[in-house]
């Protein structure tokens, strides 16, 4: 397999849940190095929960992650973040009386390189809206403008894959629209991206490749566009 389409994440047998009892049942997942890559399915299936694990703020009941060859299991959260996967969580989650550079910062926490301050023009540039805002707070900004500020803080991890957690969430279907570009010059510039969705036209229209999510279980998976297509996700999500 060349560089490029080196197998980046590979999940087996992920079960995890809170106090209530599982929520995730034996989810297999498989990625590969630049790929954009939908996870969808409706509400309550167990989407977030699975970002949830992945990054470390969920323990798993049983399973395997294994990220860029490295087993992180169970690992810390900061770790998880430090080998290159990268969470942004739904509904934003950005500390509203700082500044969007701030905000940015914050996403290189980790870091003690000194490349900070020119990654967060670099990234800024993804995002022609803020290019004069970098010192409004976030707070005052729109929903699609906080959702671009959250997508940047978490590039200024560098992370190898990106996971993006209902980008669309409260959002216009044009603001979608701009966001969901944004994550696909990301994905072409070099990172990979899981974007979790309930607008399934929206991400499978965006991805590579998607999995379909029903009561914590992986119930379908495959090109993007062969699933956009299948008649049982036509009339579950599409009403068609």
């Amino acid at each position: 397999m060349t560089e490029a389409r080196r197998e980046l994440l590979k999940v087996r047998g992920l079960s995890a849940g809170y106090g209530a009892g599982p929520v995730l049942f034996g989810v297999d997942l498989d990625f590969l190095a630049g790929e954009l890559v939908a996870l969808i399915g409706a509400n309550g299936a167990g989407k977030s929960t699975l970002l949830g694990v992945l990054s470390g703020l969920l323990k798993p009941l049983a399973g395997s992650v294994v990220f860029d060859g490295r087993d992180i299991t169970g690992h810390r959260p900061e770790a998880i973040v430090k080998a290159g996967l990268v969470h942004v969580p739904q509904g934003r989650r950005l500390f509203g009386t700082m500044s969007v550079e701030k905000n940015f910062r914050l996403g290189a926490y980790l870091r003690r390189d000194s490349e900070v301050a020119a990654d967060i023009q670099r990234v800024a540039g993804y995002f022609p809206a803020l290019a004069d805002k970098l010192a409004r707070d976030a707070g005052t900004l729109s929903g699609g403008e906080q959702q671009m500020v959250a997508i940047g803080r978490g590039l200024m991890g560098r992370p190898k894959l990106l996971m993006i957690d209902e980008p669309s969430l409260g959002l216009a279907p044009k603001v979608v629209e701009r966001v969901v570009d944004v994550a696909r010059e990301i994905n072409r510039d070099g990172t990979s991206i899981l974007l979790v969705e309930q607008d399934v036209l929206v991400a499978l229209e965006a991805a590579d490749r998607g999995y379909v999510m029903e009561n914590g279980r992986i119930a379908l998976s495959g090109k993007a566009s062969d699933l956009e297509q299948d008649p049982a996700i036509r009339k579950a999500y599409l009403g068609v």
